[in-house]
């Protein structure tokens, strides 16, 4: 990892001199509809983000610190965040982002380059593969069952027209909002409908937000067999009695579908289950896990053959972060965008096309912050610390 030779480099007389934090307004083009467990998502939010200045130097990123937390910062040298192989302490967790940014400023060079795990080439563009994840309940008023297909495949198109080949669906209708066999029906309707528009190539995921049972999620499965379904996530709540007779009875069917979970309020025992093959690929949160934090967990689940995909419904910055922590790991499965623009944030560098997400050759993680947008956010709403 070129990072670890990096943090060698920094000038050891180099302080943090500022932090400042604000939340800024992020907008989805839909509102998004419910899942399995919640209603309406909305049409956004914040993303909480903080600048740092360190060495005349700024970065800004992801920040969910407090400002007492933060200025317990102001003074301290910036060769003391970072250990022998150039990792993140631990106690410094929550501000992976805004320092990482901060090192590609320093070192004009992408994010991805300093935490890749091999040497990356010179000149061909970095593709990170993605999906869009948007595609949530939004028929739930609609009585007609082909009507309220017809719906949600032209949120598909939608994602279609904006560069995606892969989704992530939501499924789980039948455990709160429609009655059972009806609900069912149309979970398996939809999907079997988006596999025909996306055609063969797409990967295709479901999301059931702990919504089945187990003779549900094996009588979607079947019935949805023909469409080759990449991965079935939170099936129900994590129970690894449960996934290993699901495993079987898949194996025993010829579904290859893979087991995926994490995301929420995982049991503690799940990374033993993805190493006894139980859980195939492993979504804790991006943010909420944190980038130097998933490093290390991503490395692990190399050695076991399983996949990291992190969370990162809702989070706007998580966006284009994820794309740069993929080549820190083998076993990086897929981005999940959240397609929305935040105020006072330049993602113009970034583009998606034919499900690769184009990441740009340009210092830190590749965003330009309107400082004129976020220090007014910081002055209404948020808050400074420094010297």
């Amino acid at each position: 990892m070129l990072l670890t030779d990096k943090i060698k480099e920094l000038d050891p007389k180099w302080v943090i001199e500022e932090i400042t934090w604000a939340n800024l307004p992020y907008r989805r083009p839909r509102k998004a509809g419910c899942n399995a467990r919640l209603g309406v998502h909305g049409w956004g939010g914040d993303v909480p983000l903080a600048r740092i200045r360190i060495g005349g130097v700024t970065g800004f990123g992801w920040c969910t610190w407090g400002k007492d937390q933060a200025q317990s910062l102001i003074g301290l040298p910036v060769t003391e965040l970072f250990d022998e192989d150039g990792m993140l302490k631990e106690r410094y967790y929550g501000m992976d982002f805004v320092l990482l940014d901060w090192l590609g400023q320093v070192f004009h060079l992408p994010v991805y380059r300093l935490v890749a795990k091999d040497l990356l080439p010179e000149g061909a563009p970095y593709t990170v593969p993605v999906y869009d994840t948007s595609i949530y309940f939004d028929e739930l008023d609609i009585p007609d069952d082909a009507q309220a297909v017809e719906c949600i495949c032209r949120e598909v198109e939608e994602g279609m027209s904006r560069g995606h080949k892969h989704f992530k669906v939501k499924v789980g209708r039948p455990g709160m909002w429609m009655p059972l066999q009806e609900g069912l029906k149309r979970d398996i309707d939809i999907i079997l409908a988006i596999r025909e528009r996306i055609g063969p190539d797409g990967k295709l995921m479901v999301d059931a937000n702990n919504g089945y049972n187990m003779n549900l999620a094996k009588e979607f499965l079947k019935a949805t067999a023909s469409a080759k379904l990449y991965w079935l996530e939170e099936a129900f709540h994590e129970d690894d009695q449960l996934y290993s007779r699901l495993k079987q009875w898949m194996q025993e069917n010829g579904i290859d579908t893979m087991i995926a979970d994490g995301e929420g309020l995982a049991s503690t025992a799940i990374l033993d289950w993805v190493k006894r093959g139980l859980v195939n690929v492993l979504q804790y949160d991006l943010r909420g896990y944190g980038f130097f934090h998933w490093i290390k967990l991503g490395r692990e689940l190399d050695r076991y053959g399983a996949l990291s995909a992190p969370h990162n419904y809702g989070g706007f910055y998580g966006n284009y972060a994820q794309a740069h922590f993929a080549p820190s790991i083998d076993g990086f499965a897929f981005a999940e965008w959240d397609e929305a623009k935040a105020e006072g944030v330049d993602t113009s560098a970034y583009r998606i096309e034919n499900g690769k997400i184009f990441v740009p050759e340009a210092d830190g993680f590749g965003l330009v912050l309107e400082e004129d947008v976020f220090e007014n956010a910081a002055r209404q709403s948020g808050w400074r610390v420094g010297r």
